[in-house]
């Protein structure tokens, strides 16, 4: 058949079917009440509005589109879109993909809180008052496991006769950890916890020093000095804690600063965020100054406390005298200069921390674990250094201030930073693991509102007008809705 038999055919069809067809449209419109309408609009309108209300709920518990992630997760495969993406396990760009996934690993790392409260005589009694759980299965997961690692080793699932270590020892040990569960878990009191603590101390010490007499016998005698070690650091420090919780402070400044020297090798246990808090609350800003010296080093990893308590140091020489009208007249002197620089730094390393300063934002009780940069860092920060802040006239008037003008030098925070790395793609995740779900987790930086939250919000609202308009003119609707398919069909 030629190519004009296949036009000529085209043609015939158009005259002839396509007119019938069209005859027949313009008969079922003209038997249409406007009731049909009006049902027809409205139930698009419920429709697409129901769909516009889950979408809404979704992107704010999830972050993402429904339909988006549907379409990327179950309609790209369907179309051939994985097969692009499948490559070689030499390939550059599959080696590009391990080393983005290490360094998301390495950015989301869950800290254990060196500030968390204790499980019962705080996390139960908030329980208690408000009906919520403040901890998250997630989180009291991740002390469990704590709880495993530096509280046992190896020789804990063997016989004491396959170790040579003496039973009577190793009672000791299981006394000492018991008395730091019950000081854990069931004192409903400071003051309970810090007796239970007591007693868990003797057995501790006992123990740490048969430990140390035996440590060259065997590398079994090792590990177990090892565990000892970190059930001694542990039992000292929520002593400390318990001390500064009853108002003894100075006696926990001085358990804190012997447990640094003692144990200079258990830096990973941010003894020094503790110390910090307490001589903020002492007033000794020298003794602040002091630790952070030390510890504010670029060698060393940050964290809000330190990133926040500098810049809460600068600010205090200047914000008593600061006035924005008067350094927006003769400019920022050269100490203002430095506190608005220090602001800057820590806003950059974690930007939550500013609306729970400025009670922008509602605190909860902080979880017992925390990621880096993330919101759960800033929770625990301003509960325990809200106070401190609000002690220095004009720190937090400063703090508001200028606090946002940090936003303005790293436009794109995700993918370049200022003073550090890129702010990491995954806290948002790990933080809604970590926080009871009836915390609003904050977000940065802000997600534009998806495509389909916008169609289908404006595929609702046309509806509802057009049900509207057909249920209040129904005449002027139905002779539109002809001609409209009368001239879509010219």
């Amino acid at each position: 058949m030629r190519v004009n038999d296949f036009t000529d055919f085209y043609f015939f069809l158009k005259s002839k079917v396509f007119m019938r067809l069209l005859f027949e449209v313009k008969i079922f419109l003209n038997s249409l009440t406007p009731k049909f309408y009006v049902a027809l609009t409205g139930t698009s309108s419920l429709i697409s509005g129901l769909i516009f209300i889950f979408e809404w709920w979704y992107f704010h518990k999830h972050g993402t589109s429904f339909i988006e992630q549907v379409s990327v997760s179950h309609l790209r495969p369907l179309m051939g879109g994985t097969e692009s993406s499948i490559s070689e396990p030499g390939s550059p760009s599959n080696n590009r993909e391990s080393e983005t996934s290490r360094q998301n690993l390495s950015e989301c790392k869950v800290w254990r809180n060196p500030l968390n409260l204790f499980r019962g005589a705080e996390y139960r009694r908030y329980t208690w008052v408000t009906g919520k759980e403040p901890l998250t299965y997630y989180d009291m997961n991740l002390s469990a496991q704590d709880h495993q690692t530096f509280f046992t080793c190896d020789t804990d699932f063997l016989r004491p006769s396959d170790t040579g270590i003496n039973p009577r020892t190793r009672l000791l040990h299981h006394c000492a950890t018991a008395y730091v569960l019950l000081a854990e878990e069931e004192a409903t009191t400071i003051v309970d916890a810090e007796r239970l603590f007591k007693q868990a101390l003797k057995a501790g010490e006992t123990i740490y020093r048969r430990s140390q007499q035996c440590q060259h016998q065997s590398p079994q005698h090792e590990a177990q000095l090892r565990r000892d070690t970190n059930v001694l650091v542990y039992i000292k420090r929520r002593l400390a804690m318990c001390a500064r919780k009853l108002g003894r402070i100075r006696e926990a400044v001085k358990i804190m600063r012997d447990l640094m020297k003692e144990f200079p090798p258990l830096t990973m246990l941010n003894i020094h965020e503790n110390l910090l808090e307490s001589l903020l609350e002492l007033q000794a800003y020298a003794d602040v100054q002091a630790v952070l010296a030390k510890y504010d080093d670029i060698s060393l990893p940050k964290s809000a406390a330190i990133c926040y308590t500098a810049a809460l140091l600068k600010t205090r020489t200047v914000s008593d005298k600061f006035s924005p009208e008067t350094a927006s007249r003769r400019g920022l002197s050269t100490a203002e200069i430095n506190a608005v620089e220090a602001i800057h730094r820590a806003v950059e390393f974690n930007p939550h921390v500013p609306k729970y300063l400025l009670e922008m934002k509602s605190l909860i009780l902080p979880p017992e674990h925390i990621l880096k940069r993330g919101d759960s860092e800033a929770i625990a920060y301003a509960f325990f250094h809200l106070q401190h802040w609000k002690r220095i006239e004009g720190a937090l008037n400063l703090l508001q201030c200028t606090w946002e003008g940090t936003f303005r030098m790293i436009p794109y925070p995700l993918e370049k930073g200022h003073l550090f790395y890129p702010y990491p793609s995954c806290t948002e995740t790990a933080d809604r693991e970590l926080l009871p779900p009836f915390h609003h987790v904050s977000v940065y930086p802000k997600k534009e509102i998806p495509f389909f939250i916008h169609f289908t919000a404006g595929l609702c609202s046309s509806t509802a007008m057009i049900a509207f308009l057909t249920h209040q003119f129904p005449e002027i609707m139905g002779v539109f809705a002809k001609a409209l398919v009368f001239f879509w069909h010219q």
